[in-house]
Formats: C-alpha cells, sequence, structure tokens
C-alpha cells in the first residue's frame, strides 16, 4: 500500500514539475518571440538594421571629397563617384548646412557602404558603393494636409499671420497673389483674410506650405477673391471669381520685399557724383544677396558689367516693352544673353556695383524705346481664364469658395 502511495505522490510531482517547466518555456519562447518583433530600420529605402548609420552636417569650405575620404572611402572610389555623378548631381555644390547621411558596414573598418546627400526636405542624392559604384537620385514622399486660417489685420499682415502661429510663408504668398489688387503698405487695421492653402510633411514633420489654393483678402471693406487653377500642367495661377487674372503682365516691382529709396525724375542730384542730372529709374533699397526677380516674362539682351550700372540684367519681353536691373552683387549663373526668363524668375541678386552708395537694384523701364515710369503707365492685363477652360474653372471655383465661406476649421 505504502508503496503505491509513494509511486501516487512521485508521479503528482512530475507532473506539477513538468507543468510548471512548460509553463516557464512557454513564457520564456513569448519572450524571445516579442523581443524578435521590431520593426526594419529604413534610411532612403535602404534597409540599415545591419550597419553603422552616421549623420552629419556639411561644414564651412568642406568639400565632398573630404567628406568622402573620411569616411573610408579612397581616392579611386573618389574619382569614380565624381565622374558618374556629371549627369546627375555637381558635386562642386555641396552646401554649407546640408545634411548628409553614411551608411558603413558594422565592423572595424565601418567602411561606407552608402553616402546619401540631402539637398532640400524632399530631394537627395544617393551614392552606392555596394556593388561597384553607382549614383542616383530620389524623393522623400511627402504628404500634403489642407488647412483654413484666417485672421484680422492689427498693424501688418506679417504680424496677424505671425499671431495665428503659421507659416510667414502665408503673408509672403498672399502679398505675391495681390501685387496688383493690394498696396500692402496702405492696409489698415480691421482688414482681414481667409486663406485655403496646403500644408507639407514629411514623415509627419512640418516642411513648410504647398500652394494657396483659394483665398479672400477684405480690404477697405472690399472683398478680393484668388482661386488656384491650372491652365496646363506645368503652370497654375490665381484667378478671381470671374476668371480674370490677379497677374499682370508685369510685377509691380522686381523685389518681393523693399523701400523705395529713389524714385524716377527727370532731374536730381546724383548721390555719389553730386552733380544734377536725370534719374530714369526707380531705386528699391534692400540688403545685400535679397533675390532680383524679372518683372515679366521675356528675353535677355544683355547680362554683363560695366563701370556705371555695375552688374546688370537687361530683358526683352516683346516689341514694345524692355526692362533693366541695375547694381547687382552678382548675376544668377545661368543667367546670360539669349536665355528666355519668366515673370517671377530671379535673375540675380542685391548689391553695390557700379556708381552706387549701397545695396540696391535700379530698375529701369522701356516703352517703346524710351525710359519711363513704370508706376504711371497703365500696363496691360495677364491672360483671363481660357474659353475652353471656363467650366471647369467655375466648377472648381464654386467648390473653394464654399470652403471659403465655411466656419473656420
Amino acid at each position: 500500500m505504502k508503496k503505491w502511495i509513494g509511486i501516487v505522490l512521485m508521479g503528482v510531482a512530475l507532473l506539477f514539475i513538468l507543468s510548471t517547466l512548460d509553463t516557464t518555456t512557454k513564457e520564456e519562447i513569448t519572450e524571445k518571440v516579442a523581443g524578435k518583433i521590431v520593426e526594419p530600420q529604413y534610411e532612403y529605402g535602404i534597409l540599415a538594421d545591419s550597419f553603422i548609420v552616421i549623420k552629419g552636417i556639411v561644414k564651412q569650405g568642406q568639400t565632398l571629397g573630404e567628406i568622402l575620404y573620411e569616411n573610408h572611402i579612397n581616392h579611386p572610389e573618389i574619382a569614380e563617384i565624381v565622374s558618374k555623378s556629371k549627369d546627375i548631381f555637381d558635386v562642386r555644390r555641396v552646401n554649407t548646412g546640408k545634411e548628409y547621411t553614411v551608411i558603413c558596414v558594422d565592423d572595424s573598418t565601418e567602411k561606407a557602404c552608402y553616402f546619401i546627400y540631402q539637398e532640400n526636405p524632399t530631394d537627395y542624392v544617393v551614392m552606392d558603393l555596394t556593388d561597384g559604384i553607382d549614383v542616383y537620385r530620389g524623393k522623400k514622399e511627402v504628404t500634403t494636409k489642407l488647412k483654413v486660417s484666417y485672421g484680422e489685420i492689427s498693424s501688418s499682415l506679417s504680424e496677424s499671420v505671425d499671431e495665428l502661429g503659421i507659416s510667414p510663408r502665408v503673408s509672403i504668398k498672399l502679398s505675391e497673389i495681390y501685387a496688383w489688387t493690394i498696396d500692402f503698405f496702405k492696409i489698415q487695421k480691421g482688414d482681414a483674410f481667409k486663406v485655403y492653402y496646403e500644408n507639407k510633411y514629411i514623415d509627419d514633420e512640418y516642411i513648410g506650405i504647398g500652394r494657396i489654393l483659394a483665398s479672400e483678402f477684405t480690404h477697405k471693406n472690399q472683398k478680393f477673391y484668388a482661386f488656384y487653377h491650372e491652365e496646363n500642367k506645368n503652370f497654375g495661377e490665381h484667378f478671381d471669381e470671374k476668371g480674370r487674372t490677379l497677374r499682370k503682365a508685369f510685377l509691380k516691382a522686381p523685389l518681393d520685399f523693399y523701400r523705395i529709396s529713389s524714385r524716377y525724375s527727370t532731374n536730381r542730384k546724383h548721390p555719389v557724383t553730386g552733380r544734377w542730372k536725370g534719374h530714369f529709374g526707380t531705386d528699391y533699397a534692400a540688403p545685400k544677396g535679397t533675390p532680383i526677380m524679372t518683372t515679366a516674362d521675356g528675353t535677355i539682351v544683355a547680362a554683363s558689367y560695366t563701370k556705371n550700372n555695375g552688374n546688370f540684367v537687361k530683358v526683352r519681353h516683346n516689341g514694345t516693352y524692355t526692362t533693366q536691373y541695375l547694381h547687382m552683387s552678382k548675376i544668377k549663373p545661368g543667367i546670360r544673353k539669349g536665355v528666355y526668363v519668366k515673370q517671377g524668375e530671379t535673375i540675380g541678386y542685391v548689391g553695390s556695383t557700379g556708381l552706387a552708395t549701397g545695396p540696391h537694384v535700379c530698375y529701369r523701364f522701356w516703352k517703346n524705346g524710351k525710359q519711363v515710369d513704370p508706376y504711371k503707365q497703365d500696363l496691360p492685363p495677364g491672360d483671363p481664364i481660357k474659353k475652353e477652360n471656363e467650366a471647369d474653372y467655375m466648377i472648381v471655383k464654386d467648390s473653394l469658395m464654399q470652403i471659403l465661406l465655411s466656419k473656420e476649421e
């Protein structure tokens, strides 16, 4: 009897031990499995789990060759990278402050397998050294979210936008859209705006605004509307509620933000020579390096330097109108005689070259071969919506108008 009791007790004990062991094993397995559920880490579309990832910023004066050599890429490989980059990326234009990423083997050599240069928030260049050398471009996925914002002017448009906590680019873009409709130096307290626009994100990180799709600006109790529409796939602009363009054939000024330091005059005292003579241009004072834009579409007929004009660009717009931009610190690369430029395109940068006392651009305007004051000209408007696009535009305009009239989000 005792023998059987002993056997039973031993069996119970064995079952208990096995049960405990089994439970422990399941828990351990669960822990191990859970530990292995790790999201794969990607850098610029490259699986980087088994690599070392190094992030860096281009230092002042640093070249691409120096950065590559510091990351254990030898001179023959650098030479091949430069050769294979020719039609893809200008290796001389690695700019100070730009980010780069090096993906290296995880061993004592830390030899680079990939080098990625981030040109801007969306565009990057990959130099792949894993199997020979390959150079290609990539683009990060951008997410667009739409937003409605509105505010009332207390002092200036830029301050009102800042108070809303939204991008300052909103005020800049609104001033561009209404450049020929509203004088933003004369907006007043009580004026208001509502704007429907795109916010851009990469990996949930805000990178800036996109297009302004619709806006309403109230100035002196009058409402001014603007609706974005693309007449073709390559170019879009803003029109009013009747399909009339808000853009004139000429911009009001060749700078975004400026102060008129000297107007067109048939007789003024020159600030350098002290002589009284005609000043057949309008001077816009702005910080050195401010981008200078061509005020209308046209073909460059001169991009050069003279003793009095300094660095200058001259643009023929048609058989009637020609404009000229003087005293540039430098002419934008690629701007030369014969090049066609679009309205608003940067052609150079504010400076004080030639006969000038401080940084500004002297803007000169010819009509039928005679220099005139652009502010006294009845300049032609831009083109309205094309007849074949009117019906589509009205459908888009009506839907955008409903968004503007609805309550703020």
